[in-house]
């Protein structure tokens, strides 16, 4: 689903326009890429305000209507002012709404309470926490959900294990990261007890047939 968004244009550019602009309670932008020139714009202040406070805006597409027709575009970036936390300037690219684009989105974990490894005692870490995809804008999700509960300590969820909606595919270098894994006791216990179980069939006796041991007495006749 879109997001419309009506904008004027910026007849002049740079540092003291901009400044004009958020004078008069606006918001300088600028859409840009496609091979097309880029277009200076202004939002207004307080819409955009509580339009930036809405959940996954980064993975919307926008369908911004200005004085000469409709662009669809992507939010890139929202610069802040350092001390009030105020939007001073937003960044919009064009986008082909019939090509697969990649974009970045967050990954969420569920049911850390109910984990079989996190139960048992294993702790969870959650190294990768947003995933590169690649698809047509409609059908972008607002995140990727890893789900926990079936995860034993030792386990792991690489890239190449999410589970993706239709028309979704990895981006470049992302099925090899380990976006969550539950490290513990049992996992490294494990590994004590196989390394101890190979020194000991190391140490074992040696095979019929084999030399007496240097110091070993011979049997006794019959």
């Amino acid at each position: 689903m879109s997001i419309k968004l009506k904008a004027g244009i910026r007849s002049v550019a740079g540092k003291g326009a901009a400044r004009a602009v958020r004078n008069n309670k606006k918001v300088p932008a600028i859409i840009y890429g496609e091979k097309k020139p880029p277009v200076a714009i202004e939002l207004d202040g307080h819409s955009w305000i509580q339009l930036i406070k809405t959940p996954g805006l980064r993975t919307k597409l926008f369908e911004i209507e200005i004085p000469n027709g409709i662009e669809s575009a992507m939010l890139m970036e929202i610069q802040y002012h350092p001390v009030s936390d105020a939007p001073v300037h937003v960044d919009f690219k064009r986008i082909d709404v019939s090509k697969p684009i990649t974009v970045t989105v967050p990954v969420e974990v569920i049911n850390s309470e109910t984990s079989k490894g996190i139960k048992m005692g294993g702790i969870l870490n959650f190294a990768v926490r947003k995933v590169s995809i690649v698809a047509k804008v409609d059908a972008i999700p607002e995140k990727i959900v890893i789900d926990l509960i079936d995860l034993n300590i030792g386990d792991g969820v690489h890239g190449s294990d999410l589970k993706l909606p239709a028309g979704v595919s990895l981006g470049l270098r992302q099925e090899e990261l380990a976006f969550v894994t539950i490290a513990g006791k049992v996992a490294e216990e494990a590994d004590v007890k196989a390394t101890a179980a190979a020194a000991t069939k190391d140490t074992k006796a040696p095979a019929k047939g084999a030399a007496p041991a240097k110091d070993a007495k011979p049997a006794a006749k019959k």
